[in-house]
């Protein structure tokens, strides 16, 4: 199989003249139309937008769970907290630990959550 990363590179340093030319080659060497992949082409991009990665998270308790110190302990832990807040954000349900934090740390908030008993959703 052709290396795909040094096709890549060959390509992009094409003319518009030479790619045209190259296109044409091809559809007649092969029998196709290159009229169908532009068109798809063209419809991609604004698929790839649509699909953009999420990179910030709010780490929502859905349930404190059997262990409700251990998860009131976690809460402190993560926030700046006091613990009657603390203790209140463990017993409503849907309350937003962190608010806006990178996926790496809310996956460690939620890990340590769950550790701790509660039922932690990222949104």
């Amino acid at each position: 199989m052709a290396d795909l990363k040094k096709l890549a590179e060959e390509l992009s340093k094409l003319t518009v003249l030479e790619a045209s030319e190259l296109v044409k080659s091809l559809e007649e060497e092969w029998g196709v139309s290159a009229a169908a992949p532009v068109a798809v082409a063209a419809v991609a991009p604004g698929a790839a937008e649509a699909v953009e990665e999420k990179t910030e998270f709010d780490v929502v308790i859905k349930e404190t769970g059997p262990k409700k110190i251990d998860v009131i302990k976690v809460i402190r832990q993560l926030t700046s907290l006091g613990l009657v807040d603390a203790k209140t954000m463990a017993e409503t349900a849907g309350s937003k630990v962190m608010t806006q934090v990178g996926k790496e740390a809310a996956n460690e908030a939620k890990e340590k959550l769950e550790t701790a008993g509660a039922v932690v959703e990222l949104a």
